[in-house]
């Protein structure tokens, strides 16, 4: 009789993920609070002006204290510096070698500084950083290395996004169609443990409440779904202009600032002043703002002003190199894009105005998709953070529209392109080490190694074959075995080589082998 054998793999991997989950719960749920409530006391400080003179000069004081904290701690690791995000990606992608230990405090503290200072900046990118750093520094101390480390690290970042949204699914999904560009099921069961449990303690923190909760009764009709088309074509054209201003502002920065970049910081802070003392509300990443827009829509002049004000300064506040991201500030954006289309297309008597909360909600997830180009973790975001199922079917035509606009026009998703960009200036890009690693290489529809045997293949050297995996079946390659469309190669590699080989598939630089 058989023995049954269990595959404790998954087992063991979904346990570290819930441990590493509940860590990072904590630590992202204590970093968001503490960005909420010094976020309160800065809109209330700017909102008494100069009646208050001694509470100004103390926030003045502290806007100094955070310019020179983020500069000695950005100076003594510039790998704190923005989102977090493309530093994830670069880490999981083999191309960069970082310290959590190094990286950890710095970022906790440098993020709560700056964000809570009311800079246009979000929450969610440093705190993917910091779910990764905890499921990096729990990897180690588990003498876990390559594959096994990757997959914390990316449980960890999956941790970090749904404790700072309260959306599990969508960041598990994120992890996986953003950051890794690869279903493995070991990445996304891991991801989907910590995301759930990271999730469940900060649920103890914020309550029960949806993030981003907006209550509308009025579902929009199937003949006014044309305007989801406009909409998606009108967010994909303005979602590239966004990309422009947001990589290029930094390099505007070095040639008009001469001074260090690490020093950068003080000229956003600079400039936040007399947009506190006028917009107090419109401070922070745009959480509060894209709730009261949904609670109270305003004038279409208001959407295009706010627009202005919010594109132009959220891209100054990131370029800075501040800690910070803009997974929020492109929400928010999105937000007002939808309530300034909803505004004008009531004004001129092309939409009943009640839809004008709809469009807020569907733009959201319209503006994220084309400029992530993740579309479906922007469907789900979405809707787990405004705490409704009942729009996935405008969010989902609003996001393709979007991304297909952006798509055509050459668009990059935003988070390589910033990845692309810290390689070319890294120290770290070159990852050490010579053990053995595993990579993983899904086969999509019209891969360049679908229907190949094996054998057809011009493997690199520093490379070997050990598996197939094909659905729930794993095989045993020979060179006559036929590689199928949604079949995921198991590649045995150099640990050293692995973002070079990777980025040669990528490229289809392995050649058919015709002798």
């Amino acid at each position: 009789m058989e023995t049954l054998q269990l595959d404790k793999t998954r087992f063991h991997f979904i346990w570290r993920g819930a441990v590493v989950g509940v860590i990072a719960g904590f630590v992202i749920s204590l970093f968001r609070l503490c960005i909420e409530n010094m976020l309160k006391i800065v809109k209330i400080v700017f909102s008494a002006g100069f009646e208050k003179p001694i509470w100004m000069l103390l926030l003045f004081l502290f806007f100094i204290v955070a310019w020179l904290v983020n500069a000695k701690f950005i100076k003594d690791e510039p790998n704190i510096s923005g989102s977090g995000i493309p530093q994830v990606e670069g880490q999981l992608e083999g191309e960069l070698e970082l310290s959590w230990k190094s990286i950890f405090f710095r970022k906790w503290i440098g993020g709560v500084l700056s964000i809570g200072s009311g800079l246009f900046l979000g929450r969610e990118g440093p705190s993917i950083q910091l779910g990764a750093a905890v499921g990096q520094g729990f990897g180690e101390k588990t003498k876990l290395k390559g594959t096994g480390l990757r997959v914390m690290i990316a449980g960890g970042a999956a941790a970090g996004l749904s404790s700072a949204f309260n959306a599990p699914i969508a960041a598990s999904l994120f992890v996986t169609e953003e950051i890794y560009h690869n279903f493995s099921p070991l990445i996304w069961t891991t991801a989907l443990s910590a995301s759930v449990t990271a999730n469940l303690v900060s649920l103890y923190f914020f309550g029960m409440t949806p993030v981003l909760h907006m209550a509308y009764s009025h579902t929009l009709p199937l003949w006014q779904y044309f305007h989801l088309i406009i909409l998606g074509i009108f967010l994909g054209l303005l979602g590239l202009v966004y990309d422009k201003f947001t990589l290029g502002v930094p390099k505007v920065y070095s040639k008009i600032f001469k001074f260090p970049r690490c020093f950068h910081g003080i000229i956003p802070l600079i400039i936040l002043v007399p947009i506190g003392l006028l917009f107090p509300s419109t401070l922070g990443g745009g959480n509060s703002l894209i709730i009261s827009l949904g609670s109270h829509p305003t004038a279409t002049t208001i959407f295009l002003g706010l627009f202005i004000l919010r594109l132009l300064f959220s891209t100054v506040s990131f370029g800075s190199g501040l800690p910070g991201g803009i997974f929020l500030p492109i929400l928010s954006l999105g937000a007002i894009l939808g309530g300034l289309y909803g505004s004008f297309m009531a004004d001129i008597g092309l939409m009943p105005r009640m839809y004008v909360v709809n469009f807020i909600i569907y733009a959201m997830a319209g503006y994220f998709a084309c400029i992530s180009k993740a579309p479906f973790t922007a469907i789900l975001l979405v809707t787990e953070m405004v705490g409704s199922i009942k729009h996935l079917m405008p969010l989902a035509v609003v996001a393709l529209v979007a991304y297909m606009v952006v798509d055509l026009l050459r668009g990059e998703p935003i988070y390589a392109a910033m990845l692309d960009d810290i390689l070319k200036k890294s120290k770290n890009s070159k990852v050490h080490g010579d053990f053995k690693d595993r990579l993983e290489i899904p086969v999509f529809v019209g891969s360049f190694l679908q229907d190949k045997q094996v054998r057809d293949i011009n493997w690199p050297k520093e490379s070997l074959l050990i598996s197939i995996r094909r659905g729930e079946k794993e095989l045993l390659p020979h060179g006559d075995t036929v590689i199928r469309s949604g079949d995921t190669l198991v590649v045995l590699v150099s640990h050293s080589e692995r973002s070079r080989i990777r980025r040669a598939i990528d490229a289809n630089a392995f050649e058919q082998n015709n002798n």
